[in-house]
Protein backbone atom coordinates (compact mmCIF):
# COMPACT_ATOMS: atom_id res chain seq x y z
CA UNK A 1 0.00 0.00 0.00
CA UNK A 2 2.74 2.49 0.95
CA UNK A 3 4.54 1.86 -2.34
CA UNK A 4 1.58 2.94 -4.45
CA UNK A 5 0.66 5.86 -2.16
CA UNK A 6 4.19 7.22 -2.46
CA UNK A 7 3.60 7.71 -6.18
CA UNK A 8 0.96 10.39 -5.49
CA UNK A 9 1.71 14.10 -5.14
CA UNK A 10 0.96 15.10 -1.55
CA UNK A 11 -1.23 17.76 0.04
CA UNK A 12 -0.68 19.00 3.58
CA UNK A 13 -3.17 19.33 6.43
CA UNK A 14 -2.92 23.12 6.18
CA UNK A 15 -3.73 23.00 2.48
CA UNK A 16 -6.61 20.62 3.23
CA UNK A 17 -8.13 23.04 5.74
CA UNK A 18 -9.40 25.21 2.89
CA UNK A 19 -11.38 22.29 1.41
CA UNK A 20 -14.07 21.94 4.05
CA UNK A 21 -17.08 20.64 2.06
CA UNK A 22 -19.20 21.10 5.18
CA UNK A 23 -22.38 21.25 3.08
CA UNK A 24 -21.90 18.38 0.74
CA UNK A 25 -23.20 15.34 -1.10
CA UNK A 26 -21.71 12.03 0.07
CA UNK A 27 -21.66 8.86 -2.04
CA UNK A 28 -20.32 5.62 -0.61
CA UNK A 29 -18.94 2.51 -2.29
CA UNK A 30 -17.94 -0.86 -0.83
CA UNK A 31 -15.16 -2.89 -2.43
CA UNK A 32 -12.12 -5.06 -1.69
CA UNK A 33 -8.37 -4.54 -1.36
CA UNK A 34 -7.47 -5.90 -4.85
CA UNK A 35 -9.94 -3.47 -6.43
CA UNK A 36 -8.61 -0.62 -4.29
CA UNK A 37 -5.09 -1.21 -5.60
CA UNK A 38 -6.44 -0.93 -9.17
CA UNK A 39 -8.33 2.26 -8.30
CA UNK A 40 -5.28 3.90 -6.75
CA UNK A 41 -3.25 3.05 -9.83
CA UNK A 42 -5.81 4.81 -12.02
CA UNK A 43 -6.09 7.87 -9.75
CA UNK A 44 -2.42 8.87 -9.43
CA UNK A 45 -2.46 11.63 -12.04
CA UNK A 46 -5.77 13.19 -11.00
CA UNK A 47 -5.47 13.28 -7.19
CA UNK A 48 -3.30 14.45 -4.33
CA UNK A 49 -2.93 12.28 -1.22
CA UNK A 50 -3.12 13.91 2.20
CA UNK A 51 0.10 13.62 4.18
CA UNK A 52 0.52 14.38 7.90
CA UNK A 53 3.89 14.01 9.61
CA UNK A 54 5.07 11.79 6.77
CA UNK A 55 2.02 9.49 6.99
CA UNK A 56 -0.37 8.89 4.11
CA UNK A 57 -2.50 6.10 5.62
CA UNK A 58 -3.65 7.25 9.04
CA UNK A 59 -5.45 5.67 11.97
CA UNK A 60 -8.81 7.07 13.06
CA UNK A 61 -10.97 6.14 16.05
CA UNK A 62 -14.62 7.07 16.58
CA UNK A 63 -17.18 6.73 19.36
CA UNK A 64 -20.85 7.12 18.44
CA UNK A 65 -23.51 8.16 20.92
CA UNK A 66 -27.22 7.33 20.69
CA UNK A 67 -30.31 7.42 22.88
CA UNK A 68 -31.06 4.50 25.16
CA UNK A 69 -33.71 3.28 22.71
CA UNK A 70 -31.33 3.77 19.74
CA UNK A 71 -33.45 6.41 18.05
CA UNK A 72 -30.60 7.59 15.79
CA UNK A 73 -30.05 4.04 14.58
CA UNK A 74 -33.73 3.45 13.82
CA UNK A 75 -34.23 6.88 12.25
CA UNK A 76 -31.45 6.05 9.80
CA UNK A 77 -32.77 2.54 9.14
CA UNK A 78 -36.20 3.87 8.18
CA UNK A 79 -34.75 6.63 5.99
CA UNK A 80 -36.23 9.58 7.81
CA UNK A 81 -35.20 13.06 6.64
CA UNK A 82 -33.23 15.23 9.02
CA UNK A 83 -31.57 12.25 10.65
CA UNK A 84 -28.60 12.97 12.86
CA UNK A 85 -25.57 11.33 14.42
CA UNK A 86 -23.37 12.41 17.30
CA UNK A 87 -19.82 11.14 17.37
CA UNK A 88 -16.40 11.83 18.84
CA UNK A 89 -13.65 11.35 16.28
CA UNK A 90 -9.98 11.06 17.14
CA UNK A 91 -7.38 11.71 14.45
CA UNK A 92 -4.63 9.56 15.91
CA UNK A 93 -1.83 10.85 13.67
CA UNK A 94 -2.46 14.51 14.47
CA UNK A 95 -3.60 13.90 18.08
CA UNK A 96 -6.83 15.87 17.55
CA UNK A 97 -10.33 15.01 18.77
CA UNK A 98 -13.62 16.56 17.69
CA UNK A 99 -17.23 16.25 18.77
CA UNK A 100 -19.29 16.18 15.58
CA UNK A 101 -22.97 16.39 14.71
CA UNK A 102 -23.89 15.17 11.23
CA UNK A 103 -27.32 16.02 9.79
CA UNK A 104 -28.68 14.64 6.51
CA UNK A 105 -31.57 16.54 4.97
CA UNK A 106 -34.34 15.39 2.63
CA UNK A 107 -32.27 16.43 -0.42
CA UNK A 108 -29.47 14.03 0.43
CA UNK A 109 -27.05 16.74 1.54
CA UNK A 110 -24.96 16.25 4.65
CA UNK A 111 -24.08 19.10 6.99
CA UNK A 112 -21.44 18.63 9.66
CA UNK A 113 -20.85 20.80 12.71
CA UNK A 114 -17.92 20.12 14.99
CA UNK A 115 -15.88 21.48 17.88
CA UNK A 116 -12.45 20.47 19.12
CA UNK A 117 -12.52 18.68 22.48
CA UNK A 118 -10.15 16.84 24.80
CA UNK A 119 -12.60 14.24 26.19
CA UNK A 120 -16.07 12.75 25.69
CA UNK A 121 -17.66 14.01 28.92
CA UNK A 122 -21.04 15.48 27.93
CA UNK A 123 -21.49 17.29 31.22
CA UNK A 124 -19.34 20.35 30.60
CA UNK A 125 -21.04 23.58 29.59
CA UNK A 126 -19.34 24.06 26.24
CA UNK A 127 -20.39 20.63 24.96
CA UNK A 128 -23.91 21.06 26.35
CA UNK A 129 -24.26 24.38 24.52
CA UNK A 130 -22.99 22.82 21.27
CA UNK A 131 -25.45 19.92 21.57
CA UNK A 132 -28.34 22.23 22.38
CA UNK A 133 -27.58 24.32 19.29
CA UNK A 134 -26.97 21.57 16.73
CA UNK A 135 -28.58 18.33 17.94
CA UNK A 136 -32.31 17.70 18.31
CA UNK A 137 -31.77 15.19 21.13
CA UNK A 138 -31.53 16.08 24.81
CA UNK A 139 -27.99 15.45 26.06
CA UNK A 140 -29.36 13.67 29.13
CA UNK A 141 -30.76 10.90 26.93
CA UNK A 142 -27.46 10.09 25.23
CA UNK A 143 -25.04 7.25 25.90
CA UNK A 144 -21.92 5.89 24.15
CA UNK A 145 -23.09 3.07 21.86
CA UNK A 146 -20.29 1.78 19.65
CA UNK A 147 -16.64 2.43 18.77
CA UNK A 148 -14.83 1.86 15.54
CA UNK A 149 -11.26 2.18 14.33
CA UNK A 150 -9.90 2.17 10.79
CA UNK A 151 -7.05 3.30 8.56
CA UNK A 152 -7.87 6.16 6.20
CA UNK A 153 -6.36 7.40 2.97
CA UNK A 154 -7.65 10.82 1.86
CA UNK A 155 -7.40 11.88 -1.77
CA UNK A 156 -8.19 15.34 -3.13
CA UNK A 157 -8.80 16.00 -6.82
CA UNK A 158 -6.41 18.52 -8.33
CA UNK A 159 -9.24 21.00 -8.90
CA UNK A 160 -9.81 20.82 -5.10
CA UNK A 161 -13.57 20.39 -5.41
CA UNK A 162 -13.87 16.99 -3.75
CA UNK A 163 -12.36 14.57 -1.27
CA UNK A 164 -12.23 10.82 -1.52
CA UNK A 165 -11.77 8.93 1.72
CA UNK A 166 -10.73 5.27 1.62
CA UNK A 167 -11.13 3.27 4.83
CA UNK A 168 -9.48 -0.10 5.41
CA UNK A 169 -8.89 -2.41 8.39
CA UNK A 170 -12.26 -1.44 9.89
CA UNK A 171 -13.00 -2.81 13.36
CA UNK A 172 -15.98 -2.39 15.69
CA UNK A 173 -16.39 -2.66 19.45
CA UNK A 174 -19.96 -2.46 20.74
CA UNK A 175 -20.06 -0.63 24.07
CA UNK A 176 -23.50 -2.06 24.95
CA UNK A 177 -22.97 -5.76 24.17
CA UNK A 178 -19.16 -5.96 24.38
CA UNK A 179 -19.05 -7.71 20.98
CA UNK A 180 -16.16 -7.05 18.57
CA UNK A 181 -16.31 -7.39 14.78
CA UNK A 182 -13.47 -7.22 12.28
CA UNK A 183 -14.37 -5.99 8.78
CA UNK A 184 -10.87 -6.37 7.37
CA UNK A 185 -11.89 -7.85 3.96
CA UNK A 186 -13.85 -4.69 3.10
CA UNK A 187 -12.83 -1.27 1.81
CA UNK A 188 -15.22 1.66 2.29
CA UNK A 189 -14.82 4.47 -0.24
CA UNK A 190 -16.67 7.75 0.22
CA UNK A 191 -16.82 10.56 -2.33
CA UNK A 192 -17.51 13.94 -0.73
CA UNK A 193 -18.17 16.88 -3.01
CA UNK A 194 -20.04 20.16 -3.13
CA UNK A 195 -23.04 19.87 -5.40
CA UNK A 196 -22.57 18.10 -8.70
CA UNK A 197 -19.01 19.17 -9.56
CA UNK A 198 -17.22 16.99 -12.09
CA UNK A 199 -15.60 14.02 -10.39
CA UNK A 200 -12.72 12.16 -12.12
CA UNK A 201 -13.05 9.16 -9.83
CA UNK A 202 -16.66 8.37 -10.75
CA UNK A 203 -15.62 7.18 -14.22
CA UNK A 204 -12.78 5.14 -12.69
CA UNK A 205 -15.22 3.47 -10.31
CA UNK A 206 -17.61 2.70 -13.16
CA UNK A 207 -14.80 1.12 -15.17
CA UNK A 208 -13.98 -1.11 -12.21
CA UNK A 209 -17.69 -1.92 -11.73
CA UNK A 210 -17.68 -0.48 -8.23
CA UNK A 211 -21.14 0.97 -7.77
CA UNK A 212 -22.71 3.16 -5.04
CA UNK A 213 -23.54 1.19 -1.92
CA UNK A 214 -24.78 2.77 1.29
CA UNK A 215 -22.66 1.94 4.30
CA UNK A 216 -23.17 3.77 7.58
CA UNK A 217 -20.37 2.71 9.89
CA UNK A 218 -22.58 3.39 12.88
CA UNK A 219 -25.61 1.47 11.60
CA UNK A 220 -23.77 -1.44 9.99
CA UNK A 221 -21.49 -1.83 13.00
CA UNK A 222 -24.47 -1.75 15.35
CA UNK A 223 -26.45 -4.26 13.28
CA UNK A 224 -23.51 -6.67 13.22
CA UNK A 225 -22.70 -6.45 16.94
CA UNK A 226 -26.05 -6.03 18.72
CA UNK A 227 -28.51 -8.86 18.20
CA UNK A 228 -31.26 -7.01 20.06
CA UNK A 229 -31.56 -4.35 17.35
CA UNK A 230 -34.08 -4.74 14.54
CA UNK A 231 -32.28 -5.00 11.19
CA UNK A 232 -35.16 -5.68 8.74
CA UNK A 233 -34.40 -2.84 6.32
CA UNK A 234 -30.65 -3.37 6.57
CA UNK A 235 -30.78 -7.06 5.61
CA UNK A 236 -30.15 -6.54 1.85
CA UNK A 237 -27.10 -4.39 2.63
CA UNK A 238 -25.81 -6.91 5.16
CA UNK A 239 -26.17 -9.69 2.57
CA UNK A 240 -24.32 -7.60 -0.04
CA UNK A 241 -21.52 -6.83 2.41
CA UNK A 242 -21.03 -10.52 3.17
CA UNK A 243 -20.93 -11.33 -0.56
CA UNK A 244 -18.30 -8.67 -1.22
CA UNK A 245 -16.24 -9.93 1.71
CA UNK A 246 -16.54 -13.49 0.42
CA UNK A 247 -15.12 -12.48 -2.97
CA UNK A 248 -12.07 -11.17 -1.13
CA UNK A 249 -11.62 -14.47 0.66
CA UNK A 250 -12.94 -13.20 3.99
CA UNK A 251 -15.97 -13.56 6.23
CA UNK A 252 -17.98 -10.76 7.83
Amino acid sequence: MNEILNKFDSISLDEMSGIRLMNRIDTKFVTTMPMLIKLLGMAQEEYFVQEINGERNMRYATTYFDTRDFDMYYTHQYGHAGRQKLRFRTYVSSNLQFMEVKTKNNKGRTKKKRMEVTDMDLRDEEKLAFIAKHLKYDSGLLMPAIQNAFDRITLVNKAKTERLTIDTNLQFHNLVTGIDKCMEPLVIVELKRDGLCYSPVLEMLRQLRIFPHGFSKYCMGSALTNGDLRTNRFKPKLIDIRKIAYTAGGIV
